[in-house]
Formats: structure tokens, C-alpha cells, sequence
């Protein structure tokens, strides 16, 4: 028989039994639609995280103290980062672009009647370059601001909608610690998603650093250290460097370990992303459950098949159909079963990823043409494992005793 002939007539027996067909086919459209809902769910999730890190910019580095061990008990944090570490760093090493201190604090934002819980940062006037900051009204505190530690900030976007309420921000004052403080600028957000993480990442206020330690953190150690180097593909340079100056600077000896603790963003990106991915090869497994439950439903209605078409066998062969007609014509059947199921469950799963974040608009969604082709292609392999046994059993019949079957 020709392969036309076979689909022909594969299609003509799909077609006469269309709910069974139809039910057959539901577990694959389940499972396929899950596997690429899930995946794609899983995707957003790891292309937000790195699209956030990012934002800061790959290039980043950020040194913090440590929690440190004498005598064998685990102390507390160490506090020995200080402005010189970070003008060291700066002068120093080659690989460092930039270096800014970062000293930061919680506190109740006032403006009018408007009052709001805020993150005020102080840092220098690098701190633009090496986070890629941008001011979408306004400018940066200035050298000179550095210099007398004066009263003025930057806001970012959620501190300018909780407080502001469209008003103009610029050359208003707000309290911060009931201390006031001009607003120069606004920074353009970091995520523009409106989710309740990316209104917490625009939830701060940037001061000089010296006005910080002057009015609002009376200490000479730092909460950490911001490093822009050259390029991120010096970042083990760069981290070297940092950590055989700061650990002369702190007077370590070969066998104490360090104080400090340095961050880079490309580590970031990499841990969040492999943690994303362990989440998502997990959901995977348990959606491939409904494909797996799919394939074992089109073998039992493929046996029923075939033991409902036992005298329909028995006269093909006794008209000279070969056990391979018989095999090619059911094991087609079960693979037409699995692949438009399969066509199916991608229709749905797509539509189901694109329409996920209408719903929810915290949880983003990354369709990846990889996740259509392997389910597409799982979905007829299950038509090819699981549709072989009642094929082969179909080509094994005895044609007498097929054509004798009541």
C-alpha cells in the first residue's frame, strides 16, 4: 500500500469514531499545553531575573563585610569597610573603573500629608555611571553637594507616585528622618512591569554620602562598596585585585579569612537563573506525567481498535495486505492521534502563556520556539512508542482465524 492510501485510510477510521478519537487525544492536548505553559512561565521568570540584574549593569561589583569566625565561634558581621577601602579601590586597582560607598537605611518619607516607608542610599557622584542610572526630570547632586554635605536627594519612581501624586517633585522638600531634604531629580524606573517587586526596586531615595553619615548614620563604616569595572570580562581580574588590596588595607594574616565579601552580577545572573531552571526542569517533569498518562490512554484505544477490527484485518490480508500494511496503518493511526493532539495542546499552551500575565501581572512569560518543537516532537514520539504495541499485535494476526472472529 501506498503511504497515501494508508493515511486515507487511518483518517477514515479516526473519523468514524470522533468523541472516542477526541477523548484519546485529550491527555496529549493536557500535557503538551502544560509542558509549554510551564516552560514558558519557567523562561519569564529566569529572563526577568536576569533582565533585572542586568539593568544594574554586568559590569558590577559590590564588596560587603562578612560575618567572620575567631577561635572557632562565628562572630557578627565585621564592619571594616571604610571610605578609604573605597577610595583605594578607586585609585588602585586597574581593573576599577569606578567605586562608590554605599550607605543605606530605612526611613518614613514626608511630604505634606503624604507620608511613605522608603530606602535612602548615600552615595557619590559616580553612582549613576556604575548603575546605570538614568534621570527622567531633574539632575545628579554635584561634586560640590559631596563636599558640604548637602540637604538634597534623587527620588526614584515609586517614592515620586506614593508621595507626589503628580505633583512636580523638583525644588520640593521632604523629611526623611524629619530632617529635610531638596528633591533635584527623579530616576527613570528600572522595570517599567508595575509588579510589586519592581515598585520595591524604585522605592529609595539617593543622598550624598557624606550628608548620610552627617544627618542620618552617624558611623564611619560602610554598608558596602559599589566597584564598576572596565569590563565584564575582567570580573576574576577585578575580584582579585579587590581582595589582595582590601586585605592588606585590613591587615589580614595568609591564614585568616577575609572580612569582606565580593558580589558580582554575572554570579548573580547564573545562581537565580540555575535556581529558575531547577524549578522549571521540576514543573516540567510533573507536566510530562499528562503525557505520559496521554500515550498510556491512545495504547488501550488502539488495543480496543484493534479487537473491534479483528475481521476487518483478516479480510485486508486475505486480499494480500502484509503484516507491515497492517503494522504502518495502525502505528499511523495512533501517531495522527498523538501529533494532532499535540497541534492542539500548542494552540492552547501558547495561548494560555500569552494571556497568563493579564491575569497576573507579577508573573511574566518567555514563549520559546524550543519548547514548541520539542513538545511537538514528544507528542508524536508518544504516538510512535505507545501506538506500537497494538500496531504489532494487529500484524501478527492469523488471518483465518481473523476472518472466523464474530
Amino acid at each position: 500500500m501506498s503511504l497515501f492510501s494508508t493515511i486515507k485510510i487511518a483518517l477514515k477510521a479516526i473519523n468514524a469514531n470522533k468523541l472516542r478519537a477526541f477523548l484519546t487525544m485529550l491527555g496529549i492536548i493536557i500535557g503538551v499545553a502544560s509542558v509549554i505553559t510551564l516552560v514558558s512561565i519557567g523562561q519569564g521568570a529566569s529572563k526577568a531575573i536576569e533582565d533585572k540584574i542586568s539593568a544594574l549593569g554586568t559590569n558590577l561589583l559590590i564588596v560587603v563585610p562578612r560575618a567572620v569566625t575567631i577561635n572557632g565561634v562565628r562572630q557578627g558581621i565585621a564592619k571594616t569597610l571604610t571610605l578609604e577601602d573605597c577610595y583605594s579601590i578607586e585609585n588602585e586597582c586597574n581593573y576599577v573603573k569606578y567605586a562608590s560607598p554605599n550607605i543605606n537605611g530605612n526611613a518614613q518619607v514626608v511630604y505634606g500629608n503624604e507620608n511613605w516607608n522608603a530606602i535612602f542610599d548615600g552615595v557619590s557622584t559616580d553612582y549613576d555611571k556604575i548603575g546605570n542610572w538614568s534621570i527622567s526630570e531633574g539632575e545628579f547632586f554635584t561634586d560640590e553637594d559631596v563636599e558640604n554635605a548637602n540637604q538634597v536627594c534623587l527620588i526614584g519612581n515609586t517614592v515620586l507616585e506614593e508621595l507626589f501624586k503628580g505633583e512636580d517633585p523638583i525644588d520640593q522638600y521632604i523629611r526623611v528622618k524629619n530632617i529635610p531634604f531638596r528633591v533635584i531629580g527623579v530616576l527613570k524606573p528600572k522595570n517599567s512591569s508595575g509588579s510589586a517587586e519592581a515598585n520595591y526596586q524604585d522605592n529609595f531615595i539617593l543622598m550624598p554620602y557624606t550628608t548620610v553619615k552627617a544627618r542620618l548614620y552617624k558611623n564611619k563604616f560602610l554598608w558596602s562598596i559599589y566597584c564598576s569595572i572596565t569590563s565584564d570580562k575582567y570580573t576574576e581580574e577585578a575580584m582579585d585585585e579587590i581582595t589582595t588590596l582590601l586585605r592588606q588595607r585590613h591587615h589580614l594574616i595568609e591564614s585568616a579569612e577575609d572580612d569582606f565579601k565580593i558580589n558580582s552580577q554575572v554570579d548573580m545572573i547564573e545562581k537565580r537563573t540555575e535556581t529558575t531552571r531547577m524549578l522549571t526542569l521540576f514543573l516540567l517533569a510533573i507536566a510530562s506525567i499528562s503525557l505520559l498518562v496521554g500515550g498510556i490512554g491512545i495504547m488501550n484505544i488502539m488495543l480496543v481498535s484493534v479487537t473491534e477490527r479483528i475481521r476487518e484485518i483478516g479480510i485486508r490480508m486475505s486480499l494480500g495486505a502484509r503484516g507491515s500494511d497492517i503494522l504502518n496503518q495502525f502505528l499511523l493511526e495512533s501517531m495522527i492521534l498523538s501529533i494532532i493532539g499535540g497541534i492542539i495542546g500548542i494552540i492552547i499552551g501558547i495561548s494560555l502563556s500569552k494571556s497568563i500575565p493579564n491575569f497576573v501581572p507579577d508573573l511574566q512569560t518567555f514563549i520559546s520556539t524550543e519548547s514548541i518543537v520539542i513538545s511537538f516532537i514528544f507528542s508524536a514520539g508518544v504516538g510512535i512508542f505507545f501506538g506500537f504495541y497494538p500496531a504489532y499485535k494487529a500484524s501478527k494476526l492469523n488471518p483465518i482465524e481473523a476472518l472466523n472472529h464474530e
